[in-house]
């Protein structure tokens, strides 16, 4: 018997009905975007090694998907490290690609490869997949699509704010009621650099990061395993446990990190981006979480999170400014900054909360009845002029026996399906029936649209 066919865990196959609601979801994210002058670009599912390795941190690069070199991969592996079992630096020897982390990196790439080409700033959205060799839970996949939004060339913090505004308009679009959550890495160095730990700010950020998912004890435990001092540790914990209202934190922010220039810095840049949002119309509300980190390591500004409000679920949107990316790939000085919408987290979200339109799970609202070849020809004129009417429609293809053809039309919850037969082609006729209700009704062809507008 043959063995029944699977695909990899962390993966997922979508029916038709999913990839019209994942549809909406894209569409209604691309639309936002364009309206504020980004545009599209496409780059690679893999991109060489060593434009992966090292952009994310040691956690991330051990997350990379790595593809064996083409061939006989192992012609090239030294005997002695395959006889060792020393995996990482075997790795380097039999394979040259992976597949992409996230959509910044090469983007940041794309944009030193084509900068003659580009102007600046240059605003970009991108709508593909990405791969992360990460445990398969609730939330989490290993195969996932990013819709990716940035801005570079520009370290005005009229950005930040842009996408702000960009966060707030999906997500009324969507009808997902959410939280943004901001902070600022700046912050963050400055509160290293008081604590007696400037060295350590990725140690540092990395654990804090967990702080929602593990708890400040775990959190504590794991920067004492870092090598930060009990006091260090002691002196980060009322930072860490600050409230009040979003001026309240910068207030007592400023006070605390007075001494520290790069984190004063990061206060007023808050300061800045949060007095322009309350100036705005933006719904969503906007929080300063000194907890967030993001940890990435090309993150070096503000930085931020979405959280959704009525659902348990890992942030659904994420990014920051990064000041230092290009730089890697040889283009110093250009400032960018971008956000990450995470539509597999969204359409988890939304199927939970059942937040699509009736009409976007509409796939066909008109299906004819094929009686013959005759009739069916027939209908066939008559589903082209309604299409060109914007109605959606199809014919059914086959002369089957009527229930057959019902049967077809229920599964695929289409709520009218029209009758026609000699007598409705001499009338010019369609005899339409109501799905749901079971009601017959005569209607001329030229009224059909008439009818569906009601």
């Amino acid at each position: 018997m043959a063995q029944k066919p699977s695909i990899p865990k962390g993966t997922r196959d979508f029916t038709p009905d999913e990839m019209v609601r994942r549809n909406y979801i894209f569409d209604s994210i691309k639309e936002v975007f364009q309206r504020y002058g980004y545009m599209p670009i496409e780059t690679p599912a893999m991109e060489n090694l060593d434009t992966l390795l090292g952009k994310y941190g040691d956690e991330g690069d051990k997350l990379l998907f790595k593809i064996l070199n083409s061939g006989d991969f192992l012609n090239k592996a030294d005997d002695g490290l395959l006889a060792q079992k020393d995996s990482n630096r075997v790795t380097g020897q039999i394979s040259e690609k992976g597949l992409r982390y996230d959509l910044t990196v090469p983007f940041a790439r794309f944009v030193v490869q084509h900068q003659n080409e580009l102007s600046f700033p240059f605003k970009r959205y991108q709508i593909q997949p990405v791969w992360r060799a990460d445990r398969p839970q609730k939330g989490r996949y290993r195969e996932f699509f990013q819709c990716d939004v940035d801005v570079i060339g520009s370290d005005s913090l009229f950005n930040e704010v842009e996408l702000i505004q960009i966060v707030d308009e999906v997500f009324q679009k969507l009808g997902i009621r959410v939280v943004i959550k901001l902070n600022n890495r700046k912050v963050l160095a400055g509160i290293a650099e008081i604590i007696g730990e400037a060295s350590r700010l990725t140690d540092i950020t990395v654990a804090i990061d967990k702080l929602e998912k593990i708890g400040l004890e775990k959190v504590n435990a794991e920067l004492s395993e870092k090598g930060l001092t009990d006091y260090a540790i002691a002196k980060l914990q009322p930072i860490l446990s600050l409230s009040g209202s979003n001026s309240g934190k910068l207030d007592q922010l400023a006070n605390i990190l007075v001494s520290s220039e790069v984190g004063t810095k990061g206060v007023e840049e808050l300061r800045e981006v949060l007095t322009l949002v309350d100036s705005l119309d933006v719904e969503t509300g906007v929080e300063m979480d000194l907890t967030l980190a993001r940890g990435l390591n090309y993150y070096t500004g503000a930085i931020f999170e979405v959280k959704a409000l009525d659902m348990q679920i890992g942030s659904i949107t994420g990014g920051g400014r990064y000041d230092d990316l290009t730089g890697i790939f040889g283009l110093k000085n250009v400032s960018g900054v971008g956000i990450s919408f995470g539509a597999d987290r969204i359409f988890d979200v939304m199927n939970q909360l059942e937040l699509y339109p009736p009409e976007v799970t509409t796939t066909t609202q008109l299906m004819f009845v094929n009686f013959g070849h005759k009739e069916g020809a027939h209908c066939l004129k008559i589903a082209a002029q309604l299409r060109n009417e914007g109605l959606k429609v199809e014919v059914y293809p086959d002369s089957a026996k009527m229930k057959k053809q019902m049967t077809y039309a229920n599964k695929k919850n289409i709520a009218f399906v029209a009758l026609v037969g000699e007598e409705e082609m001499n009338a010019g006729t369609v005899t339409l029936k109501n799905m749901g209700t079971g009601e017959q009704n005569s209607v001329k062809v030229e009224d059909i649209i008439g009818t569906f507008s009601e």
